[in-house]
């Protein structure tokens, strides 16, 4: 991989390479000592895992990039993810914050969420719908 590409250039191109399936190109991103942690469920995977637990995933469609933020070798990103399951497209939001090192990401947490999840009841103050 390019040394000179930084942490936010590094994830550009990960969502590059998983958006067009070429599960065995993000290996070339990744540092021997990568280290992938996905929030909501508590689980870490290390680079040959998290690459198969991607590839594998069951009805991926696409990520889209959607915004990026990045200072030297540290990134910040936020995608649109779609799948289908059971025949039903759905829609993920995905936040992941990013180390690079040398070009190569070392470390990357994840964040994903639901795109049709209701907000709980009684969490949001009542609105007039006075005009």
């Amino acid at each position: 991989m390019d040394a000179s590409m930084d942490a936010a250039q590094t994830l550009r191109r990960l969502a590059e390479v998983i958006d067009a399936h070429r599960w065995d190109a993000i290996a070339e991103l990744l540092a021997d000592d990568f280290v992938c942690r996905l929030v909501h469920t508590g689980e870490e995977f290390d680079g040959p895992s998290w690459i198969r637990f991607n590839a594998e995933y069951p009805g991926f469609q696409s990520m889209t990039l959607e915004d990026l933020v990045g200072d030297g070798d540290r990134a910040a990103a936020r995608a649109h993810v779609i799948g289908v399951t059971d025949g039903r497209e759905e829609h993920f939001a995905l936040a992941q914050f990013a180390l690079a090192r040398d070009g190569l990401l070392v470390e990357l947490v994840e964040v994903w969420t639901g795109l049709d999840q209701a907000a709980p009841a009684g969490t949001r103050a009542p609105t007039d719908d006075v005009a």
